[in-house]
């Protein structure tokens, strides 16, 4: 049988395979507000076969997001219009929708990519940015305020706000973003983390702001509801976070109740050196797995059925995220059924696709 498609469960939700769809930022949404764009995103998606789809990285309160048409959940306005979006996907899916909850930081206030991604002055629709200290990302003219305790505590209320609309909407987990080089990232790293009170310098105290954020989240979701974190296993530079700070981290936070840890990395620095190639990511995935047993998502240059396969068959991680490759063929799911000898949920419209030689592939 098949391990890449046995079921999995995660906190209360029991999920029908190991396949995640990574959250990926679609930069399409009005004022916060889903739009029809992402009705047909996740609509398909959601048509895939997959597990679990995870939504784009989902702003807290408006100048958390990434650029001016990033996603949010921070009033009824953002909540109605996601809700409309997941009742059309709903309406002919079942799968489960999870949701990231996120802070830009001081990569905030940026062009969509297909603009050329740089950071927008205030007279472009900009705006102020705030961080861990006022050290700028390095590619952007203006540096951010730091936060004060205040902002701290108002930023840990707007998380847990964002999550219990998340419940209200029937989402079924919620990932916290704290990688990538975003603001709970720029925490928990010391090349972005100067401060001198209780929120900086040791390990410790630059852990506490992303850890505060999951007991607000965690206080407001109902018992059983999968809360876990998307960290950047390391840095790719010299002196800033890394794989030994990712495992501590990790288990504080699997001690305060999170359910999961979505590995990936980098983001933080310009200067970073990442070693691309087929599975690049999946040892920092290992490592965490092994030294917590937390359950895991391994992510990056993940491609091919049988390197997925492999990769839950021998334990280096219990699940697998799928980004730019499942945007690329939506039914990779149905492709590695087939070619690993499992089965996997069609809709109905689709049933007499199934090709002859793959008589039991929708099951």
């Amino acid at each position: 049988m098949s391990q890449l498609f046995s079921p999995y469960q995660l906190g209360g939700l029991t999920l029908a395979n190991r396949i995640i769809i990574a959250p990926m930022c679609q930069y399409s949404a009005q004022d916060g507000c889903a739009t029809d764009w992402h009705t047909i995103h996740l609509g398909h998606l959601a048509l895939s076969g997959a597990a679990l789809l995870v939504i784009e990285a989902t702003a807290v309160e408006p100048d958390g997001r990434i650029s001016p048409f990033d996603l949010g959940l921070w009033s009824e306005e953002t909540e109605a219009a996601l809700g409309k979006a997941l009742q059309s996907a709903r309406a002919w899916s079942d799968m489960p929708i999870a949701i990231q909850l996120a802070h830009a930081g001081r990569k905030a206030s940026v062009a969509q990519p297909w603009n050329g991604g740089g950071q927008l002055g205030l007279d472009e629709g900009g705006w102020t940015v705030h961080a861990p200290s006022t050290i700028g990302f390095e590619t952007y003219p203006r540096s951010p305020r730091a936060l004060t305790k205040d902002d701290i505590a108002r930023l840990c209320e707007a998380f847990a706000d964002s999550a219990r609309r998340s419940v209200r909407l029937g989402l079924a987990a919620i990932e916290l973003h704290g990688a990538h080089g975003y603001l709970m990232h720029q925490f928990l790293s010391p090349l972005s983390n100067r401060r001198e009170d209780e929120y900086g310098g040791s390990l410790e105290n630059r852990m506490r702001f992303p850890l505060e954020v999951l007991d607000a989240v965690r206080a407001v979701v109902p018992a059983g509801f999968p809360v876990g974190f998307r960290i950047s296993g390391t840095d790719w530079v010299e002196g800033g976070w890394d794989i030994e700070d990712s495992i501590t981290f990790s288990e504080a936070a699997k001690a305060r109740g999170a359910d999961f840890i979505h590995v990936s990395s980098g983001g933080l620095s310009a200067a970073q050196k990442i070693p691309l190639g087929p599975s690049y990511q999946v040892p920092l995935a290992r490592a965490v797995k092994q030294a917590t047993g937390i359950t895991t998502i391994a992510v990056g240059l993940i491609t091919d059925p049988e390197q997925a396969e492999a990769i839950v068959g021998t334990g280096e991680a219990d699940l697998i995220g799928l980004a730019r490759g499942i945007l690329y063929n939506p039914r990779w799911p149905w492709h590695a059924a087939a070619e690993l000898g499992a089965s996997v949920k069609a809709p109905n419209q689709y049933l007499r696709s199934q090709p002859r030689q793959y008589s039991k592939l929708f099951a």
